[in-house]
């Protein structure tokens, strides 16, 4: 049922294995100190609900979500809807942590639950069921299932995750699990921030962090599932690996002996009369996830080392 071409997902190759080698380091330092993991954590939680409700049109700040989640207060001029997509998404983040072992098996009851969070007191009719009408996305360029498939189709998506029939690496598997459950489009509210609630699932069983899309990076991610729609996932997979890796830093920088305060603003890296090699080149080899790098806010991140390090292997391929 499920048909992928992956040939175009060569080059990422490189990428996929330093977030291996990322994700050993933090494995090889664990147990971590259970302030330190709970200090991430509440950092990632708070990131993960204020960009996945951002891309849904939340209008809620990050520091307004913050005062939501920690002080549970009401914030003047904001709908109620947008209240409870915060504190709703934060127990869904809950509810996924107390699914997360490394011999868990994805079950259809356990997104639907999630989706359940996610519209609770605000589509009550509709939370926690697959839709049984057809559904049109605004500025997708394909139509969802029709109704009376989509629960086959559902089953065989989740069957297909937890067998890998075609061998894929564990998150290419998310990557191509993640669009196909958009394009099934199961639910008729709410498929967006569970689609991403239980893509982490696949990849956290693993051991890795949560990959947080950035609110920044909504126009790339809608135009990248639209390239998945038409076959080409890298664009896809490319994204959520960023997500991931920026996710495995906050780790590592935690970690006693290892330091990110290396990492520089490409900005600032190159207006260093000394570095050979100009802003555009640079920013463009952290976008094609070819140097070590990762996104904050609208600010691509990187090191002088990274940079080097790139353009000699490089020549040495040559």
């Amino acid at each position: 049922m499920w048909d992928f071409d992956l040939k175009d997902l060569e080059e990422l190759k490189p990428q996929i294995e330093r977030l291996y080698e990322k994700k050993a380091k933090i494995d090889q330092s664990r147990p971590l100190p259970n302030t330190v993991l709970q200090k991430i954590k509440d950092q990632l939680n708070l990131e993960w609900t204020y960009n996945s409700n951002s891309i849904e049109g939340n209008t809620l700040n990050l520091r307004e979500t913050q005062l939501i989640l920690e002080e549970g207060i009401t914030v003047g001029g904001k709908s109620l809807r947008e209240h409870f997509e915060v504190v709703n998404h934060e127990k869904a983040i809950d509810y996924l942590y107390s699914l997360i072992n490394p011999d868990y098996t994805l079950r259809s009851i356990d997104i639907l639950n999630l989706h359940g969070y996610i519209l609770k007191n605000i589509e009550d009719d509709f939370a926690g069921r697959l839709r049984n009408g057809g559904v049109r996305i605004v500025g997708a360029n394909f139509t969802p299932p029709n109704a009376k498939i989509v629960p086959d189709l559902f089953d065989e998506l989740i069957s297909f995750a937890n067998t890998n029939p075609i061998n894929a690496d564990d998150l290419v598997l998310a990557t191509l699990f993640h669009h196909k459950l958009v394009w099934i489009h199961p639910f008729f509210d709410g498929n967006g921030r569970t689609v991403r609630l239980a893509m982490n699932l696949l990849l956290m069983r693993k051991g890795f962090p949560p990959a947080i899309i950035l609110k920044n990076d909504r126009k790339k991610y809608y135009e990248a599932i639209n390239q998945a729609n038409k076959g080409s996932y890298h664009k896809l997979c490319l994204l959520m690996l960023q997500a991931t890796e920026r996710s495995l830093n906050m780790y590592i920088n935690s970690l006693p002996g290892k330091s990110y305060d290396d990492y520089e603003p490409i900005s600032s890296i190159v207006s260093e009369p000394s570095f050979p090699y100009g802003q555009e080149y640079v920013s463009l080899l952290a976008r094609q996830g070819k140097i070590d790098a990762y996104k904050e806010g609208k600010n691509w991140l990187t090191t002088k080392e990274a940079v080097k390090n790139y353009v000699v292997n490089r020549k040495r391929k040559r």
